[in-house]
């Protein structure tokens, strides 16, 4: 159709709606560079360390253990002097945390602001590389009553940062629950509770002034929990899933192979309807418990190294999420310790990776990722075959371990103690641990082009017993 032959407001029409297009798509872009900007270089899973447990060890020990586990970026519930004195010079990352009973004397005076920043962030930079502040710690649905005063604190912190020229190099935000979105799922239909509307409108707009990314304490074993017969494991603890069992926004069709990542995406939805889009979403926290009491079977060793190592993993590969491909945000798992204070139930007390005494609970290993989490300090851990790999790819695998890896398979041969049961995966698992062992557990060698894994459980069964032991 010639353009000469359209009435000339046709031709205004179609030219306005092209460039309407190219700006949409170009303001776009530009909200996903603003949004990259925010963060470190390279997506990282950093660790929370709370304090409720009987006989910790000193700040000094417990830097030491960091950096024996090559930890690069954590976060304190509190700005514990010690702590930060420890961390001098170390290069470790640390969030510092002004506790919830602490906002009502910041939020309401400036000069105590002033203080707290001279107290507990210019007594330390840059000797102790401070990243930022989280400013109370789920305000809106623990303590509700200080909501109001949630937004003036942070401007007060923020005000005496760039008193202290700080403000570029120190972020301020403050971690939500979870909660605090409504009908998370679809991502696409996600949105904050109104009745918070007073204090979300201007905290993401000091978020998106100020660089900040919005915090969000995100636990997809809560979500499977209250879910049970909705959500699947699998999707819960990043498991590989066969399309059919994919979680499918049905408004924008795109794909979730895992709980995190939507949970993820509905933070971004929300602020969408808000229409902030260049801030970056941080999880503060996330994790899988140990241990719990009947009421939560599913609180097990195995399911919280599952949870923990592929989650990891998933923000290592920097593969985004559906919405955002392109950012990948950087989790802090909760938690170092398991914090046998805590009131129950009995979970409550065991999401830590460690005992007070730093013997592991689990140890991580994840293929890629270095010793991070996983210097082993019990020398108990095995290679095994990955759930859900297809037998083709496995009998590869074993063939490549017990020929040119040089693994001993002599045990999975007919008639040994490990032939029984008769599969492919049993005898991988085998092969893998005989390969894994022989190199001295060193990094990479469990790994089998991504069809293995370290686990702390000993895979030996009856009188089959596992290189490992």
């Amino acid at each position: 159709m010639a353009l000469s032959k359209l009435p000339l407001s046709t031709i205004f029409f179609l030219l306005y709606t092209s460039l309407f297009t190219i700006s949409q798509a170009l303001s776009s872009k530009i909200a996903v560079a603003q949004i990259k900007d925010q963060q470190d270089n390279e997506p990282f899973v950093g660790i929370n360390i709370g304090v409720d447990v009987s006989n910790l060890m000193s700040a000094t020990e417990l830097v030491s253990l960091l950096q024996f586990q090559k930890v690069t970026h954590i976060r304190l519930y509190d700005a514990d002097p010690d702590m930060l004195k420890a961390l001098a010079k170390t290069k470790i990352r640390v969030i510092i945390s002004v506790p919830n009973n602490q906002l009502l004397a910041i939020g309401s005076s400036n000069a105590t602001a002033a203080s707290w920043i001279g107290k507990n962030v210019v007594a330390y930079y840059p000797q102790t590389v401070i990243t930022a502040i989280a400013v109370g710690d789920e305000v809106l649905t623990t303590v509700p009553s200080s909501a109001p005063l949630l937004v003036p604190a942070m401007e007060s912190l923020y005000s005496a940062l760039v008193a202290a020229n700080l403000h570029n190099q120190i972020k301020i935000s403050t971690p939500h629950s979870a909660s605090i979105i409504l009908d998370p799922f679809p991502p696409s239909q996600a949105f904050f509770n109104q009745s918070w509307s007073s204090v979300m409108q201007p905290l993401l707009q000091f978020l998106s002034k100020t660089g900040s990314p919005l915090m969000m304490n995100l636990y997809p074993y809560y979500v499977f929990m209250q879910n049970k017969g909705v959500v699947p494991l699998e999707n819960s603890l990043f498991k590989p899933l066969t399309p059919s069992k994919e979680m499918v926004d049905p408004n924008t069709l795109l794909h979730y192979t895992n709980v995190l990542d939507a949970m993820v995406d509905a933070a971004y939805y929300s602020m969408k309807n808000f229409n902030f889009t260049d801030v970056v979403v941080l999880v503060t926290e996330s994790g899988w418990p140990s241990k719990g009491d009947s009421k939560e079977p599913y609180a097990t060793i195995d399911n919280a190294d599952t949870y923990n190592s592929n989650m990891i993993k998933h923000v290592l590969d920097q593969s985004g999420t559906p919405l955002h491909p392109e950012i990948t945000s950087s989790v802090y798992l909760y938690e170092l310790f398991n914090e046998d204070l805590r009131s129950p139930p009995v979970s409550e007390a065991n999401w830590g990776l460690f005992y007070a005494n730093a013997t592991p609970v689990y140890l991580l290993h994840v293929s890629g990722s270095g010793t991070f989490l996983a210097n082993d300090t019990t020398n108990q851990t095995y290679c095994i075959v990955m759930d859900g790999v297809d037998s083709k790819t496995l009998q590869a695998a074993l063939d490549w371990a017990c020929g040119p890896g040089q693994a001993n398979c002599s045990e999975i041969q007919p008639g040994e103690n490990c032939y029984q049961p008769n599969n492919v995966k049993n005898h991988a698992s085998y092969a893998f641990d005989s390969y894994y062992q022989k190199e001295g557990r060193a990094a990479g060698s469990c790994d089998f082009k991504g069809v293995a894994m370290i686990t702390t459980t000993d895979p030996s069964h009856g009188s089959c017993i596992f290189p490992g032991r």
